[in-house]
Protein backbone atom coordinates (compact mmCIF):
# COMPACT_ATOMS: atom_id res chain seq x y z
CA UNK A 1 0.00 0.00 0.00
CA UNK A 2 1.17 3.41 -0.45
CA UNK A 3 0.45 6.18 1.94
CA UNK A 4 1.05 10.05 0.76
CA UNK A 5 2.59 12.11 3.31
CA UNK A 6 1.54 15.58 2.28
CA UNK A 7 2.28 17.82 4.72
CA UNK A 8 5.38 15.99 6.22
CA UNK A 9 5.89 14.02 9.26
CA UNK A 10 8.58 12.92 12.15
CA UNK A 11 11.35 10.59 10.75
CA UNK A 12 10.26 8.31 13.77
CA UNK A 13 6.46 8.17 12.05
CA UNK A 14 7.92 7.85 8.60
CA UNK A 15 9.96 4.72 9.80
CA UNK A 16 7.23 3.25 11.40
CA UNK A 17 5.00 3.75 8.58
CA UNK A 18 7.86 1.63 6.34
CA UNK A 19 8.47 -0.83 8.95
CA UNK A 20 4.90 -1.56 8.38
CA UNK A 21 5.57 -2.30 5.04
CA UNK A 22 4.26 0.66 3.50
CA UNK A 23 5.47 2.69 0.76
CA UNK A 24 5.74 6.21 2.30
CA UNK A 25 5.75 8.84 -0.56
CA UNK A 26 6.80 12.58 1.29
CA UNK A 27 6.69 14.27 -2.02
CA UNK A 28 4.01 17.24 -1.57
CA UNK A 29 1.51 17.26 -4.30
CA UNK A 30 -0.33 20.90 -4.70
CA UNK A 31 -3.60 20.81 -3.72
CA UNK A 32 -4.92 21.57 -7.48
CA UNK A 33 -3.27 18.52 -8.50
CA UNK A 34 -4.61 16.31 -5.81
CA UNK A 35 -8.02 15.39 -7.72
CA UNK A 36 -5.93 13.75 -10.75
CA UNK A 37 -3.18 12.35 -8.39
CA UNK A 38 -4.25 10.83 -5.14
CA UNK A 39 -5.91 7.91 -6.41
CA UNK A 40 -2.47 6.48 -6.80
CA UNK A 41 -2.33 6.17 -3.29
CA UNK A 42 -4.26 4.20 -0.31
CA UNK A 43 -4.08 6.43 1.91
CA UNK A 44 -2.78 10.45 2.78
CA UNK A 45 -1.20 11.64 5.82
CA UNK A 46 -2.10 15.85 6.20
CA UNK A 47 -1.68 18.70 8.41
CA UNK A 48 -3.53 21.95 8.30
CA UNK A 49 -2.41 22.79 4.60
CA UNK A 50 -3.80 20.33 2.60
CA UNK A 51 -7.58 19.78 2.40
CA UNK A 52 -9.73 17.25 2.13
CA UNK A 53 -13.05 17.70 0.61
CA UNK A 54 -16.10 15.86 -0.76
CA UNK A 55 -14.53 16.68 -4.38
CA UNK A 56 -11.72 15.33 -3.80
CA UNK A 57 -13.18 12.19 -1.80
CA UNK A 58 -15.26 11.56 -4.45
CA UNK A 59 -11.87 11.48 -7.03
CA UNK A 60 -10.11 9.16 -5.24
CA UNK A 61 -12.50 6.07 -5.01
CA UNK A 62 -9.09 4.24 -3.74
CA UNK A 63 -8.80 5.95 -0.40
CA UNK A 64 -8.92 4.11 2.27
CA UNK A 65 -7.48 6.63 5.03
CA UNK A 66 -7.05 9.97 5.99
CA UNK A 67 -4.73 11.21 8.59
CA UNK A 68 -4.76 14.43 10.44
CA UNK A 69 -1.18 15.29 12.23
CA UNK A 70 -2.88 17.15 14.95
CA UNK A 71 -5.93 17.78 16.79
CA UNK A 72 -8.26 19.88 14.40
CA UNK A 73 -9.82 18.00 11.52
CA UNK A 74 -11.57 21.56 9.96
CA UNK A 75 -9.67 20.89 6.99
CA UNK A 76 -11.53 17.41 5.96
CA UNK A 77 -15.10 16.44 5.43
CA UNK A 78 -15.19 14.36 8.14
CA UNK A 79 -18.71 12.96 8.23
CA UNK A 80 -18.59 12.52 3.94
CA UNK A 81 -15.53 10.54 4.33
CA UNK A 82 -16.72 7.83 6.78
CA UNK A 83 -19.78 7.85 4.73
CA UNK A 84 -17.60 6.65 2.10
CA UNK A 85 -16.14 4.02 4.04
CA UNK A 86 -12.51 5.83 4.77
CA UNK A 87 -11.30 5.87 8.42
CA UNK A 88 -10.42 9.16 9.61
CA UNK A 89 -7.29 9.35 11.96
CA UNK A 90 -6.36 12.12 13.63
CA UNK A 91 -3.50 12.72 17.19
CA UNK A 92 -5.66 14.45 20.32
CA UNK A 93 -3.05 12.95 22.42
CA UNK A 94 0.19 13.83 21.12
CA UNK A 95 0.47 18.11 21.73
CA UNK A 96 -1.61 18.09 24.87
CA UNK A 97 1.28 19.19 27.09
CA UNK A 98 3.09 21.58 24.48
CA UNK A 99 -0.28 23.54 24.22
CA UNK A 100 -1.15 23.20 27.94
CA UNK A 101 2.39 24.68 28.59
CA UNK A 102 1.61 27.70 26.01
CA UNK A 103 -1.13 28.50 27.50
CA UNK A 104 0.91 28.58 30.84
CA UNK A 105 3.40 30.57 29.13
CA UNK A 106 0.87 33.32 27.80
CA UNK A 107 -0.46 33.87 31.32
CA UNK A 108 2.82 33.96 32.76
CA UNK A 109 4.32 36.40 30.54
CA UNK A 110 1.61 38.92 30.90
CA UNK A 111 1.03 38.84 34.44
CA UNK A 112 4.98 40.57 34.59
CA UNK A 113 4.41 42.53 31.30
CA UNK A 114 7.01 40.10 29.17
CA UNK A 115 5.71 40.93 25.47
CA UNK A 116 5.68 44.67 27.13
CA UNK A 117 9.25 45.13 27.98
CA UNK A 118 10.56 42.88 25.26
CA UNK A 119 9.28 45.15 22.45
CA UNK A 120 10.19 48.51 24.29
CA UNK A 121 13.61 47.28 26.00
CA UNK A 122 15.63 47.34 22.77
CA UNK A 123 13.85 50.99 21.77
CA UNK A 124 14.20 52.28 25.05
CA UNK A 125 16.02 50.51 27.62
CA UNK A 126 19.55 52.37 27.14
CA UNK A 127 17.84 56.00 27.62
CA UNK A 128 14.46 54.84 29.87
CA UNK A 129 15.71 52.13 31.78
CA UNK A 130 14.30 53.54 35.22
CA UNK A 131 11.10 53.83 33.25
CA UNK A 132 10.45 51.01 32.18
CA UNK A 133 11.50 49.60 35.48
CA UNK A 134 8.48 52.02 36.88
CA UNK A 135 6.52 51.12 34.15
CA UNK A 136 6.18 47.49 34.82
CA UNK A 137 6.40 47.41 38.50
CA UNK A 138 3.29 45.82 39.27
CA UNK A 139 3.14 42.29 38.08
CA UNK A 140 1.36 39.95 39.58
CA UNK A 141 1.79 36.23 40.81
CA UNK A 142 -0.30 33.20 39.64
CA UNK A 143 0.03 31.27 43.22
CA UNK A 144 -3.55 31.63 44.75
CA UNK A 145 -5.02 33.08 41.90
CA UNK A 146 -7.66 31.23 40.02
CA UNK A 147 -7.34 29.94 36.73
CA UNK A 148 -10.78 29.65 34.35
CA UNK A 149 -10.60 26.41 31.56
CA UNK A 150 -13.06 26.32 28.77
CA UNK A 151 -12.55 22.67 27.55
CA UNK A 152 -11.28 19.93 29.88
CA UNK A 153 -10.68 17.32 26.81
CA UNK A 154 -6.83 16.52 27.17
CA UNK A 155 -5.61 19.81 25.90
CA UNK A 156 -7.28 21.50 29.02
CA UNK A 157 -6.65 19.25 31.41
CA UNK A 158 -2.92 19.67 30.46
CA UNK A 159 -3.38 23.47 31.34
CA UNK A 160 -4.97 22.54 34.36
CA UNK A 161 -2.17 20.61 35.49
CA UNK A 162 0.00 23.42 34.88
CA UNK A 163 -1.85 25.58 36.71
CA UNK A 164 -2.33 23.46 39.61
CA UNK A 165 1.68 22.90 39.60
CA UNK A 166 1.77 26.88 39.99
CA UNK A 167 -0.64 26.92 42.89
CA UNK A 168 -3.69 27.95 40.93
CA UNK A 169 -7.25 27.06 41.78
CA UNK A 170 -9.00 25.64 39.18
CA UNK A 171 -12.40 25.91 37.76
CA UNK A 172 -13.32 24.48 33.92
CA UNK A 173 -16.11 24.63 32.08
CA UNK A 174 -17.15 21.21 29.91
CA UNK A 175 -21.06 20.23 28.78
CA UNK A 176 -19.45 16.31 28.39
CA UNK A 177 -17.21 16.18 31.48
CA UNK A 178 -18.46 16.30 35.24
CA UNK A 179 -15.31 15.94 36.87
CA UNK A 180 -11.61 14.75 35.99
CA UNK A 181 -8.84 13.35 38.84
CA UNK A 182 -5.03 15.22 37.41
CA UNK A 183 -1.86 14.11 38.40
CA UNK A 184 -0.07 17.33 39.63
CA UNK A 185 3.81 16.82 38.73
CA UNK A 186 4.90 13.17 37.68
CA UNK A 187 2.34 10.18 37.81
CA UNK A 188 5.05 8.64 40.27
CA UNK A 189 4.98 11.42 42.69
CA UNK A 190 1.30 10.81 43.57
CA UNK A 191 -0.30 13.87 43.91
CA UNK A 192 -3.35 13.87 42.44
CA UNK A 193 -6.58 16.72 42.63
CA UNK A 194 -10.23 16.14 41.47
CA UNK A 195 -10.94 19.30 39.29
CA UNK A 196 -14.86 19.46 39.11
CA UNK A 197 -16.70 21.78 36.32
CA UNK A 198 -18.92 24.06 37.11
CA UNK A 199 -21.12 26.46 35.15
CA UNK A 200 -19.97 29.10 32.74
CA UNK A 201 -21.26 32.11 34.53
CA UNK A 202 -19.52 31.03 37.81
CA UNK A 203 -15.82 30.34 35.88
CA UNK A 204 -16.58 33.83 34.12
CA UNK A 205 -17.28 35.76 37.81
CA UNK A 206 -14.84 34.22 39.55
CA UNK A 207 -11.33 33.57 37.40
CA UNK A 208 -8.79 35.88 37.42
CA UNK A 209 -7.35 33.83 34.36
CA UNK A 210 -9.03 32.02 31.23
CA UNK A 211 -7.72 29.61 28.97
CA UNK A 212 -10.05 27.98 26.08
CA UNK A 213 -9.73 24.88 24.83
CA UNK A 214 -12.26 23.93 22.65
CA UNK A 215 -12.48 22.63 19.07
CA UNK A 216 -13.86 25.43 16.56
CA UNK A 217 -17.87 25.39 17.29
CA UNK A 218 -19.30 27.75 14.22
CA UNK A 219 -19.52 30.80 17.00
CA UNK A 220 -17.58 32.95 19.44
CA UNK A 221 -17.80 31.22 22.73
CA UNK A 222 -16.25 34.53 24.28
CA UNK A 223 -18.29 37.73 23.21
CA UNK A 224 -19.67 40.90 25.23
CA UNK A 225 -21.95 39.31 26.96
CA UNK A 226 -19.13 36.97 28.36
CA UNK A 227 -16.32 39.80 28.32
CA UNK A 228 -18.89 41.79 30.49
CA UNK A 229 -19.35 38.97 33.41
CA UNK A 230 -15.66 38.24 33.96
CA UNK A 231 -14.03 40.72 36.96
CA UNK A 232 -12.13 43.53 35.66
CA UNK A 233 -9.02 42.85 35.30
CA UNK A 234 -8.83 39.42 33.80
CA UNK A 235 -5.92 38.05 31.85
CA UNK A 236 -7.53 35.61 28.23
CA UNK A 237 -5.57 32.96 26.31
CA UNK A 238 -6.62 31.52 23.38
CA UNK A 239 -4.77 28.65 22.32
CA UNK A 240 -7.41 26.55 20.44
CA UNK A 241 -9.10 27.46 17.17
CA UNK A 242 -9.50 31.44 15.79
CA UNK A 243 -13.40 32.06 16.04
CA UNK A 244 -13.50 30.95 19.80
CA UNK A 245 -13.06 34.46 20.84
CA UNK A 246 -15.15 37.45 19.36
CA UNK A 247 -11.75 39.53 18.54
CA UNK A 248 -14.16 43.18 18.10
CA UNK A 249 -15.31 42.01 21.61
CA UNK A 250 -12.22 41.07 23.02
CA UNK A 251 -10.70 44.80 22.07
CA UNK A 252 -13.29 46.69 23.17
CA UNK A 253 -12.99 44.65 26.50
CA UNK A 254 -8.96 45.93 26.39
CA UNK A 255 -9.74 49.10 25.41
CA UNK A 256 -11.84 49.61 28.63
CA UNK A 257 -9.81 47.98 30.72
CA UNK A 258 -12.05 44.73 31.24
CA UNK A 259 -9.88 42.62 29.78
CA UNK A 260 -5.79 43.43 31.25
CA UNK A 261 -4.83 41.73 28.61
CA UNK A 262 -4.53 38.40 26.28
CA UNK A 263 -2.53 35.72 24.83
CA UNK A 264 -3.38 34.79 21.14
CA UNK A 265 -1.71 31.57 19.92
CA UNK A 266 -5.17 31.41 17.16
CA UNK A 267 -6.89 34.23 15.11
CA UNK A 268 -9.91 34.88 13.06
CA UNK A 269 -8.26 35.34 9.41
CA UNK A 270 -4.98 33.20 9.52
CA UNK A 271 -2.44 33.32 7.98
CA UNK A 272 -2.94 37.14 7.68
CA UNK A 273 -4.18 38.05 11.28
CA UNK A 274 -6.01 41.71 11.61
CA UNK A 275 -3.41 44.16 12.12
CA UNK A 276 -4.93 45.92 15.21
CA UNK A 277 -4.03 42.95 17.48
CA UNK A 278 -0.67 42.44 15.97
CA UNK A 279 0.36 46.09 17.08
CA UNK A 280 -2.04 45.89 20.27
CA UNK A 281 0.80 46.55 23.00
CA UNK A 282 -1.58 44.52 25.45
CA UNK A 283 -1.96 41.09 23.50
CA UNK A 284 1.01 38.54 23.88
CA UNK A 285 1.02 36.93 19.87
CA UNK A 286 2.71 33.82 19.19
CA UNK A 287 2.07 32.20 15.00
CA UNK A 288 -0.30 29.40 15.64
CA UNK A 289 2.70 27.21 17.44
CA UNK A 290 0.78 25.12 20.25
CA UNK A 291 2.33 21.93 18.90
CA UNK A 292 5.11 23.14 17.63
CA UNK A 293 7.60 21.51 20.04
CA UNK A 294 10.29 18.62 19.27
CA UNK A 295 8.24 16.08 21.87
CA UNK A 296 4.99 16.93 20.55
CA UNK A 297 5.93 16.65 16.98
CA UNK A 298 7.89 13.18 17.47
CA UNK A 299 4.93 11.73 19.86
CA UNK A 300 2.41 13.23 16.86
CA UNK A 301 4.38 11.47 14.25
CA UNK A 302 4.06 7.90 16.58
CA UNK A 303 0.52 7.91 17.10
CA UNK A 304 -0.15 8.87 13.81
CA UNK A 305 1.67 6.10 12.37
CA UNK A 306 0.41 3.69 14.69
CA UNK A 307 -3.33 4.78 13.83
CA UNK A 308 -2.54 4.58 10.34
CA UNK A 309 -1.21 1.23 10.39
CA UNK A 310 -4.35 -0.23 12.36
CA UNK A 311 -6.07 1.05 9.59
CA UNK A 312 -4.93 0.00 6.96
CA UNK A 313 -4.19 -3.87 8.53
CA UNK A 314 -7.02 -3.80 10.34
Amino acid sequence: MRILVNDGIEPIGKKMLEEAGFEVDMNKIDQADLHSRLNEYDAICVRSATKVRQDLIDACPNLKAIGRGGVGLDNIDVDYAKSKGIAVINTPAASSRSVGELAMAHLLGLSRFLPQSNRQMPLEGDTKFNDLKKAYAKGTELEGKTLGIIGLGRIGQEAARCGLGMGMNVLAVDPFVSEVALYVGHSSLGFKVTVKTVSMDDLLADADYISLHIPSVGKAVLGKEEFDKMKTGVIVANCSRGGTIDEDALLNALSIGKVAAAGLDVFDNEPTPRKDLLVHPRISLTPHIGASTEEAQNKIGEELAQKMIAALKG
